[in-house]
């Protein structure tokens, strides 16, 4: 299984303090919206996604579909078939998508230690 490229999605009070904190540590925009709340900043090995007001806890995100850059990778494993193959290794998902549905999707679960993990596909 792949569940894509990983980023780590902080929750963050304030989206300006924490963008030029990044910057100054040589983080870049990649995406976002600065008026919805979030941002993605990439570094030269990381991604870091800034969110306020839009997530409780800090977690780890993975992308289906997508390379560290947001471009398309082909081929990749869908998050309808991430969840089959979760949920028949006996994993219990936090939240589930439609197992029928195509395109954009996502699921949540939670590691041992209580650490948050999203697979969010956006294509």
């Amino acid at each position: 299984m792949n569940p894509g490229a990983f980023s780590i999605s902080l929750a963050v009070k304030d989206l300006a303090a924490s963008k030029a904190f990044y910057e100054n540590l040589g983080f870049q925009a990649l995406g976002g919206d600065p008026d919805q709340g979030w941002l993605i900043l990439k570094g030269p090995t990381a991604v870091i996604g800034l969110f306020q007001g839009m997530i409780e806890k800090t977690s780890l995100t993975f992308n289906p579909g997508w390379d560290s850059n947001a471009q398309p990778v082909d081929p990749f494993d869908d998050v309808r078939a991430i969840q089959a193959m979760l949920q028949a290794a006996g994993v219990t998902l936090d939240t589930t998508t439609d197992p029928e549905g195509a395109g954009p999707g996502f699921i949540t679960l939670t590691d041992p230690d209580g650490n948050p993990v999203l697979i969010d596909q956006h294509r």
